[in-house]
């Protein structure tokens, strides 16, 4: 068996204003699908999911190192999914909480 397909949540300020509307935004696996996608964040959250949007983010050429040699960084898959009416997931709640 693989290891779980969510990485992480992907939190920025473009995916807090999106979650605000009820897109959530994930890291997620190069393998997974959306079926697996919504199936995981349901199970793991508690939640209903109504659509799943994915895209795959490629690497950057980052310079790195004393003498500044390029290197590129790994690409990534991110998923957007978009929830029930109502319905929220605590790790996007991070910035409302530290307004208070």
């Amino acid at each position: 068996m693989r290891s779980s397909i969510l990485i992480r949540p992907y939190i920025t300020e473009k995916t807090m204003q999106l979650a605000q509307s009820n897109w959530f935004s994930f890291v997620v696996a190069m393998y997974a699908n959306k079926a697996q996608i919504a199936g995981e964040v349901a199970k793991m959250y508690k939640v209903n999911v109504i659509n799943v949007r994915t895209s795959l983010v490629t690497g950057k050429m980052k310079r790195t190192g004393k003498k500044q040699k390029l290197a590129q960084t790994s690409a990534w898959k991110k998923a957007m999914v978009q929830l029930k009416a109502g319905q929220t997931i605590d790790a996007f709640q991070i910035q409302e909480q530290e307004k208070k």
